[in-house]
Formats: structure tokens, C-alpha cells, sequence
């Protein structure tokens, strides 16, 4: 069977959700569907938090430090494409925290074709390297309460990340394949658009935008797999103590194939009522760091979440080792569709709207 390797570039001005997104793309492509995800960092950020390299902090020009830049990039490119071709996955998704068509929105078109031919490139050559690009419009442009200053690379003000927003699309506007995802939905809807476009370039079906909670009895979970494909995934969340009143922190362990993904989140509450979660992959060492902060007053929710396909609906069923009768499925549909339960599946009730059920309240009872 041939590899299928797709590249795409996340991109967008400061900001936009862009780490939030490569966590969900990280939790939806699965190497037991056959997918590994492989990611590169953002090259720019690196070198300012990693190397100490800065445009004129340190007298160094932006049109230098682009050389920089544009060097690193192409060095992880060429060893992520390695990688995809070597991984025993037969599909690769490459995704790229931002690429070189970003580097244009800070110099003149000019100047910037100048340092692709240092390296025998033309913007068009640079461009044709990646299969679709996913601009996520910065919340400075319509959602500006939610602008921070969390990247410690990150200096624009409010105005300035308007502005670089505006630079970055157009440096990427001449893509046949551009997807811009703006601010006119929430942060959660927004995350789902952007990973509809994902789903739509790679071929795969999209996830579904309605999403209801049921309480069930026990299933069988040897018929899930065997009669629905249902593949499974070990997954351990803690909650962490709370540092802001308006931010709730966790984190998660989950098993991926023979893999392991570690993920840190953080929901936030507005004073208006509003809220939304960032979340971003972090390494392992990163995650035993966070454990020291669990709060002792809340155990861990440890499941194992079976999801499958069905009649056009997307289910998910999260066991728990504390419930030997019950367990919660989750069903995700397009809007208004009806739900039809899988065979085999006893639905006891409809429990979207109970805090009984939701994984901090978990955390608590370890019941259901």
C-alpha cells in the first residue's frame, strides 16, 4: 500500500488558537485508525525562547534573522518528511506551526524573495510544498478579551496583531488551498470549523457539530469492536489546584496505540459568563511536573473511551472502572438529526445538562 502524506500548515495571526487545535488534531487522528500525526514546531518562537535569537533586541536585522528562520524551517521539514516515510503508519499527517510563507508577513515581497534564493527557492516552490494551509483569524479581531500575552515570544499589542493577521493572509492568499477560519463563532465552534477543513483536505468524515450526553447500561464491549470497529483509548485526567479564580487547569494522559499523548488545558470564565478552553500537547516530563499540583481533593477520572461510526453519527462510550453496570456514551450529529441508537446499546436517559455527569463532579464521586 503507497504512504499517504498530507502537509498542512496552521497558521494565523498571534493568538488564534493555533496550539489548541494541533492538541485536537493530535486526539483525532489516532495511530490505531491508521494515522500518525507528526508536528513541527513554530521555527520563529524557537529560536527567540530557545536560542536567544531575537530581530534587533540583539543586532540582529529582521531581514537576518529570516535567514535563520527560513534555514531551520527547511531543516525540519526535510526530517519531518524523513520521519513520514519511515513511520510504519500507512497514512502521515505532517502538520506545520506555521511555514515559510509566514516569514513574508515581516519583511517586504522584495526582500523576502531574496532569502528564498539563498537557498535556490522561489516563492511558488515554497508554497507548492504544502497541501492546504488553515488560517485561524486572531481573537484580537473580534474576539479581544480573550488576547493574551501567554507566549512568552508573543509582544504585539492589540493593534499590532490586528496588523499581523492582515500580513500573514496575505502572504498566504496565493495558496489554491487557503482556509480561513475567523471569530464570528465562539472559540469551541471555531476549533470544530477548523477541523472540519482538516478532515475535508485528508478525506476523512467530518466530525459532527451536535453533541448530546446519554447514561446507558455496561455495553458489551467485545461486541463495540467486533460489530462496530469501536477502537479504544486509555485516558487519565487530573485536575490541578486552582492558581485564578477564573481559570480551571488539567491535565490528561492518553493512550494511543503504542503511544502516549499528554495534554494540558485550561478552561476560562469570563465575567460576562463566557468560557472557553486552550489546550496544548505537553512532553511527558512536563506532565509529571504538573502532577505535583493535583488537587488532593479531587481524584483522578480515569476511562476508556470506545468510539465508532454508525449510520452516519459519531458515537463515543467512556467506561469507567468505578461503574460495573452504567457507562456514558456521547453521540455527535449534524443538526436536527435524530438519533439512532447502535443495536445492542440500552439507553437509560438524556443527561446533556447534569452536572452529575461531567468530569469534574467525576473527579469527586467516582460514580455514575
Amino acid at each position: 500500500m503507497e504512504k499517504k502524506i498530507v502537509k498542512i500548515v496552521l497558521t494565523g495571526g498571534p493568538a488564534a488558537g493555533k496550539t489548541t487545535l494541533l492538541s485536537r488534531i493530535l486526539k483525532e487522528f489516532k495511530q490505531a485508525e491508521g494515522w500518525r500525526v507528526i508536528t513541527i514546531p513554530e521555527t520563529a518562537t524557537d529560536l527567540i525562547s530557545g536560542f536567544g535569537i531575537k530581530p534587533f533586541g540583539n543586532c540582529l536585522s529582521m531581514l537576518a534573522f529570516q535567514d535563520y528562520v527560513v534555514e531551520d524551517q527547511l531543516h525540519k521539514e526535510r526530517l519531518a518528511l524523513r520521519a513520514a516515510q519511515a513511520v510504519p503508519e500507512p497514512k502521515v499527517l505532517v502538520v506545520y506551526d506555521r511555514a515559510l510563507l509566514d516569514d513574508k508577513a515581516y519583511i517586504s515581497d522584495e526582500e523576502f524573495e531574496q532569502v528564498l534564493s539563498r537557498f535556490h527557492l522561489t516563492t511558488q516552490e515554497a508554497m507548492s510544498k504544502y497541501d492546504a494551509v488553515i488560517h485561524l483569524v486572531s481573537c484580537a479581531k473580534g474576539a479581544a478579551f480573550a488576547y493574551n500575552l501567554d507566549n512568552g515570544a508573543r509582544t504585539e499589542s492589540l493593534e499590532s496583531a490586528v496588523e499581523m493577521d492582515d500580513r500573514t493572509l496575505r502572504a498566504w492568499s496565493a495558496h489554491p488551498k487557503l482556509r480561513v477560519v475567523d471569530n464570528s463563532v465562539d472559540f469551541e465552534a471555531k476549533i470544530r470549523r477548523a477541523l472540519q477543513e482538516i478532515f475535508r483536505v485528508v478525506g476523512r468524515q467530518e466530525p459532527m457539530d451536535q453533541k448530546h450526553k446519554y447514561l446507558i447500561a455496561l455495553p458489551d464491549v467485545n461486541r463495540l469492536v467486533l460489530r462496530y470497529g469501536a477502537l479504544p483509548f486509555d485516558m487519565i485526567q487530573h485536575y490541578l489546584v486552582i492558581t485564578n479564580p477564573g481559570i480551571e487547569r488539567r491535565i490528561r494522559k492518553q493512550k494511543n496505540g503504542a503511544d502516549s499523548l499528554y495534554f494540558y488545558t485550561e478552561k476560562h470564565r469570563a465575567e460576562d459568563g463566557s468560557a472557553w478552553s486552550t489546550e496544548r500537547p505537553i512532553s511527558l516530563k512536563d506532565y509529571r511536573k504538573y502532577l505535583q499540583e493535583a488537587d488532593p481533593e479531587l481524584q483522578p477520572v480515569h476511562k476508556v473511551k470506545y468510539r465508532f461510526y454508525e449510520k452516519g453519527q459519531r458515537f463515543e462510550i467512556d467506561i469507567y472502572p468505578f461503574s460495573g453496570e452504567k457507562a456514558v456514551m456521547f453521540v455527535y450529529t449534524e443538526e436536527q438529526k435524530e438519533l439512532i441508537p447502535p443495536e445492542g446499546i440500552q439507553i437509560l436517559r438524556e443527561v446533556t445538562a447534569e452536572l452529575a455527569y461531567k468530569n469534574k463532579t467525576l473527579a469527586r464521586t467516582q460514580q455514575i
